[in-house]
């Protein structure tokens, strides 16, 4: 993308913004107001104090949101939601679950028969399309940003958001959750549902945990954020002091659940005894670093009888990947800057690297684990002000059983994304209102 500085200023903004200028040009131009950063926290603080929760979110995390919306082009748009749709067809194939299974942990053999939840695919867009950089299988941020779009002011007519208004998104993700609780363990309606995550309290987005606790009670179901110690395993049934659980809203970063904190939910999820979402085969089969050295190989996905389409677009939108082994290390090395190195089972931005930025004692940490190296893709650029660096941006794309349910964008300083950026943080995503469809 370009950096020249913008040309427009934030007074003549609303003026000035040509509705038929492209997303780079309003992403460097266009300073309209998109957000009322108030009503955002009004309402939000609203919905959690409805729970007897004090409305501190302002204070405690003032850099969650953005103020401005980030703009992409329909073009855009709709071929992330084709990625999302060949992703979907893929995954399902049979040999390509068998060939990722390959480096799976032994609980991802494990079937509970549903596809795991929501997803979050996270792009950087070039000119020519946006590229793929991974797949999350517990993403955050989807109801925080269904509260984003509810406080969405579009700062054009023409320009729309891409997706969903708040209240179909909470819906749609309710019923994703629901649906996973029917695969898994049938009609019936669940009992007690725990959210789980280590020290939720302490986690960033905690207020989501909330807000997730507050969908589940307004649908008349018992609802409950705890730590994975909490819950006990015992009588063919996991309970949560005196009151069984019937399904578990997994939030850990543990995906695999090695660690002894985990056993109880480990066990009762091998048995069948309760009903989770995200699941470990849904990580296995989705997020996995190396899976997409296999996504994006147009051999590979030619020889498992892949659809032409899903071909074509997997192999435009996925960097090529490769996994970091002893034979190819040096080459890797020489070609670092080039590069961003993760480890295979990370997540966020957890030990993952820029080749620009290595050093050698790094690079040594990085040959004791499992790491892919996979083509560097610069991110998006949005301009807050007038005369200001800019900030990058990602756009993520929510969805579940190949449907986009929501579409936003993250802004950041820095190697990888982060709240902790003065204008930055969730951002709402708009459009314009025309396909490109034929």
């Amino acid at each position: 993308m370009k950096t020249v500085p913008p040309t427009l200023s934030e007074s003549a903004c609303a003026s000035e913004c040509a509705v038929d200028s492209s997303a780079e040009d309003l992403n460097r131009e266009c300073f309209c107001l998109g957000v009322d950063r108030a009503a955002l926290h009004r309402e939000l603080e609203a919905a959690l104090g409805r729970r007897g929760v004090p409305g501190v979110l302002t204070e405690s995390h003032p850099h969650l949101f953005s103020a401005l919306p980030v703009f992409v082009s329909r073009r855009h748009i709709e071929q992330v939601a084709s990625v999302v749709v060949a992703i979907e067809e893929v995954v399902a194939n049979p040999r390509y679950q068998a060939a990722v299974m390959s480096w799976a942990p032994s609980i991802a053999e494990f079937d509970p028969r549903s596809p795991g939840g929501c997803l979050g695919l996270d792009f950087h867009l070039e000119p020519s399309g946006p590229r793929l950089i991974e797949i999350n299988t517990n993403p955050g941020g989807v109801l925080l940003n269904a509260v984003l779009g509810r406080a969405q002011r579009e700062c054009m007519p023409e320009l729309v958001l891409p997706t969903r208004r708040g209240t179909e998104v909470e819906s749609l993700v309710l019923q994703s959750l629901l649906n996973e609780w029917e695969m898994q363990r049938g009609s019936a309606p669940p009992g007690l549902i725990a959210i789980v995550d280590e020290t939720p309290e302490q986690q960033y987005l905690h207020p989501e945990f909330l807000l997730f606790r507050e969908l589940f009670r307004r649908a008349g179901l018992a609802a409950e954020i705890c730590e994975p110690q909490a819950l006990v395993h015992a009588d063919g049934k996991l309970s949560l002091g005196a009151r069984v659980v019937d399904l578990v809203y997994n939030r850990l970063t543990d995906f695999s659940f090695e660690r002894t904190s985990n056993a109880s939910l480990r066990a009762a999820y091998l048995a069948g005894e309760v009903a989770l979402t995200p699941h470990p085969r849904a990580h296995a089969l989705y997020a996995d670093k190396r899976n997409l050295i296999l996504l994006g190989n147009a051999n590979f996905l030619r020889s498992i009888g892949s659809s032409r389409s899903s071909i074509e677009v997997l192999a435009a939108a996925i960097p090529r990947t490769e996994l970091v082994t002893a034979e190819n290390r040096e080459i890797l090395w020489n070609r670092r800057r080039h590069l961003f190195f993760k480890p295979a089972a990370g997540f966020g931005s957890k030990a993952t690297y820029r080749g620009d930025k290595l050093t050698r004692r790094v690079w040594e940490e990085i040959a004791a684990g499992t790491y892919v190296a996979q083509e560097l893709v610069v991110p998006g650029e949005r301009y807050i002000a007038a005369a200001s660096a800019p900030l990058k941006f990602d756009l993520r794309c929510y969805a579940y059983q190949g449907q986009a349910l929501l579409y936003a964008a993250r802004m950041y300083q820095g190697q990888t994304t982060n709240f902790r950026t003065p204008g930055g943080g969730f951002s709402p995503v708009l459009t314009s209102r025309e396909s490109t469809a034929a």
